[in-house]
């Protein structure tokens, strides 16, 4: 989408960190924003520097959580009855829990994985219709992590997270670039931000008997993210950059590039020395041409 200005953009986990860099950014380039938060608390926040700024106008708060499909839909009807159309959907809240994969319970995993995931896909299944009937065009952003490429001993069921929102930012790119709705996926490293207070909004009836991670870790967690972290405002700006390029991966953090390299030559290094049978590599033929057609309406929005 290269011509923002006056469009609707509904954000999730817009009252701080990477939804809030977003709302700025689009603010800044004339876009209305709706900025859908859990926590009353961020989006009092967000509209105190809105209203510092002179944009109070164009941005509109709505308190929902991501993995209520029923408040999803309440709150995109709230988003046309105020701004009318929306055009660019970013699903970015996301959460995280910073213990050992292996001592996960099946609470931890229904949690991560509800808001996570889930959370993307109640927003792609909400917004896109929506897009699609009034025909305009428009863009889904999806916010992955470095963690989708780049997996360690740590916060495992954030990583499964990540990996699977990229796969299906992926497909639904394919899906999607014939009607001119863009997809992108975003893969941010460290930024300033509060994930490290996950917990603090962990619903009653996903509590865990593993109990939180250890409390000195997280209390420099939150010193680094806040020191080393990213501004907001500057992920923001790039993602709106690359929103207007139709760019499907929006890479932020220059520091993993020889990481990601290793990743994907230790891959193809992998892959076996063999001719494969016609008929099977026909069928990946007729895939990739699938594939070709549809990647060849990128260019057209």
């Amino acid at each position: 989408m290269k011509d923002v200005a006056d469009k609707t953009a509904f954000i999730t986990g817009g009252g701080s960190g990477v939804g809030f860099g977003m709302a700025q950014a689009f603010c800044g380039a004339g876009m209305q924003v709706v900025i859908a938060d859990i926590r009353q608390d961020h989006l009092d926040q967000a509209l105190e520097h809105f209203a510092r700024d002179g944009s109070r106008k164009r941005v509109h708060p709505i308190r929902v959580d991501v993995s209520d499909r029923q408040a999803l839909v309440a709150a995109a009807d709230e988003t046309e009855a105020v701004f009318g159309k929306v055009h660019v959907v970013c699903n970015n809240a996301g959460i995280n829990l910073f213990n050992d994969i292996a001592a996960a319970t099946y609470a931890d995993w229904d949690w991560i994985l509800g808001v996570n995931l889930g959370g993307v896909v109640n927003g792609v299944h909400t917004f896109v219709p929506r897009i699609r009937k009034h025909g305009e065009g428009g863009h889904v952003i999806n916010t992955a992590s470095m963690a989708s490429f780049i997996a360690g001993p740590n916060a495992g069921i954030y990583t499964c997270s990540k990996f699977a929102v990229r796969g299906l930012s992926e497909a639904l790119r394919f899906s999607l670039a014939p009607l001119r709705i863009g997809v992108s996926v975003l893969c941010p490293g460290l930024v300033d931000s509060a994930i490290y207070e996950s917990d603090q909004i962990r619903p009653a009836h996903l509590a865990s008997s593993s109990g939180p991670a250890d409390p000195r870790f997280m209390a420099r967690l939150a010193d680094l993210h806040h020191r080393a972290g990213m501004a907001p405002a500057e992920v923001g700006a790039k993602v709106l950059r690359a929103m207007q390029r139709n760019d499907f991966y929006i890479f932020t953090h220059p520091e993993f590039k020889e990481e990601l390299r290793e990743i994907f030559e230790e891959a193809l290094a992998a892959m076996p020395e063999e001719t494969p049978p016609a008929e099977r590599l026909a069928f990946e033929d007729r895939r990739r041409a699938l594939k070709a057609q549809a990647r060849a309406a990128f260019g057209s929005r």
